[in-house]
């Protein structure tokens, strides 16, 4: 899930200084989930912005914001406000944001900050879980990641530096590597932590990145 925070309002109000028709989106996915662009939070950026003397001509929940054809589908319902607006106010992440801008003709600005890819720990809380490297490590590691849970970005650890179990960088995160330890050692499978590994090549992680599954289904049809 892609992990969102709202900006600072003095922020989004510098972004709609020379605005004064703005439409609202939000997202009915990882925005809503990370209470920064559902349903409630665009009811309280609409009255906020009207307070500022803003028009706020529609409202939104995209389904979700980053999926391009169903966000052109859905903007259509507020056809007529597109018109006139002059700015769309995204309460999405940075690739909803993006994807918007890609089908509406007003300018956008984000009403957020994308923090991390992460998992739901509990409700309102969240933690960083995956950088998107572009080649997973999680199958010798016993699916605990290298790359995001060490402050390092270790292939090969621990680095020695941990005391108590918890990070030197951070002592609200425990060792990353003494977590994959305990976790192999719990498996059967220490010896997954004996073989060096190559420093990370992170030029599969090189953006921006693009995904074809028909061409690629075309080369294994080839094959």
């Amino acid at each position: 899930m892609i992990i969102s925070q709202k900006k600072a309002f003095d922020e989004v109000l510098e972004f709609m200084k020379d605005k004064s028709k703005v439409v609202l989106t939000g997202c009915s996915e990882c925005a809503t989930v990370c209470k920064v662009g559902g349903e409630e939070e665009l009811a309280e950026m609409k009255e906020l912005l009207e307070l500022e003397g803003k028009e706020v001509l529609g409202t939104i929940v995209l389904s979700p914001a980053c999926n391009l054809l169903n966000t052109r589908k859905d903007l259509k319902q507020l056809k007529e406000e597109l018109k006139v607006a002059d700015a769309i106010l995204s309460l999405s992440c940075g690739d909803g944001t993006q994807t918007i801008a890609k089908v509406a003709k007003p300018e956008v600005y984000p009403a957020t900050d994308t923090m991390f890819i992460g998992e739901i720990e509990r409700i309102g809380q969240f933690e960083e879980a995956c950088k998107a490297c572009g080649e997973c490590e999680l199958g010798w590691t016993a699916a605990i990641c290298p790359i995001t849970k060490c402050a390092k970005g270790l292939m090969n650890g621990p680095c020695g530096g941990a005391k108590d179990k918890k990070c030197e960088v951070s002592d609200d995160n425990d060792c990353a590597w003494l977590l994959i330890y305990d976790k192999l050692k719990d498996l059967g499978k220490l010896g997954n932590m004996m073989e060096m590994r190559e420093p990370k090549n992170f030029e599969k992680g090189n953006a921006p990145r693009r995904i074809n599954l028909r061409n690629q289904e075309k080369e294994t049809a080839k094959a």
